[in-house]
């Protein structure tokens, strides 16, 4: 059962039709897993999207193999962009479900160059919970590794 609810109709995920040659992408980088191509949103030079190459909607759907495989990939693409670009930083962005911000469901990572003043902002209200809380989190979190 997915983690979250998947929108996208079946055979109407642009990804998936992507990765099928089905609609035209600027490729970077392909594996039996992965497919790294250019965003056409390019919030700087270099950003690269990393999805998987199966529909997997979420980070919940998909296999170990697929998780490392992307993570490979992101950092392979993260050197190449230091090594094209030099840019200062570099972030990885991935988001899960409506309300974690993701708007393609199919899984896929931000690979972004960061220099100062791009206009990238990340930011949340800290809450600062007193120890306890964080205990209480902490044990129901190792709870479900455990079960």
């Amino acid at each position: 059962m997915p983690a979250f609810i998947d929108p996208t109709p079946p055979g109407q995920c642009l990804f998936c039709r992507l990765v099928a040659g089905e609609i035209p992408a600027t490729r970077v980088y392909e594996d039996e897993l992965t497919l790294a191509f250019m965003d056409l949103g390019q919030v700087n030079p270099g950003h690269v999207l990393v999805a998987v190459k199966r529909h997997a909607a979420t980070l919940l759907d998909l296999t170990t193999d697929e998780a490392a495989a992307s993570m490979r990939t992101a950092q392979k693409i993260a050197r190449a962009a230091k090594d094209a670009f030099d840019p200062p930083g570099i972030t990885l962005l991935q988001a899960n479900g409506k309300e974690g911000e993701q708007t393609v469901f199919h899984f896929h990572l931000h690979v972004v160059p960061r220099h100062a003043g791009d206009g990238i902002t990340f930011s949340w209200p800290r809450k600062d919970p007193p120890r306890e809380t964080l205990e209480a989190c902490a044990a129901l979190l190792r709870a479900a590794l455990a079960g």
